[in-house]
């Protein structure tokens, strides 16, 4: 079982920067591959980026390729987005999750079995 605690989230005008962590306590983090998902009022949950567990492969939705960056930190048990140049589109709930492999370069969401509450992001025009 893993637990997962997002924070980071907040209000930023258009071409700003978040940087979004998320805490995991619970087994063993470095066994689990990441995730980064978001979900936009009205509309589905999407993939953002994703991790694996030591770090070396990543893997991010077209859109915010070389604006966001994904990592981890697994002597804090802690994964990360850095969100650069942010657009109103932007504008999500995020979510982090934890997949119990150590690849899992996907977009889809089924292969995710932990996932976290939330945090808020909000870009302004």
């Amino acid at each position: 079982q893993v637990q997962l605690v997002e924070s980071g989230g907040g209000l930023v005008q258009a071409g700003g920067s978040l940087r979004l962590s998320c805490a995991a306590s619970g087994r063993t983090f470095s066994s689990y591959a990441m995730g980064w998902f978001r979900q936009a009022p009205g509309k589905e949950r999407e993939f953002v980026s994703a991790i694996s567990w030591d770090g070396g492969s990543t893997y991010y939705r077209d859109s915010v390729k070389g604006r966001f960056t994904i990592s981890r930190d697994n002597a804090k048990n802690t994964l990360y987005l850095q969100m650069n140049s942010l657009k109103p589109e932007d504008t999500a709930v995020y979510y982090c999750a934890a997949a119990a492999v150590r690849y899992y370069l996907s977009d889809t969401s089924d292969g995710f079995d932990y996932w976290g509450q939330g945090t808020q992001v909000t870009v302004s025009s």
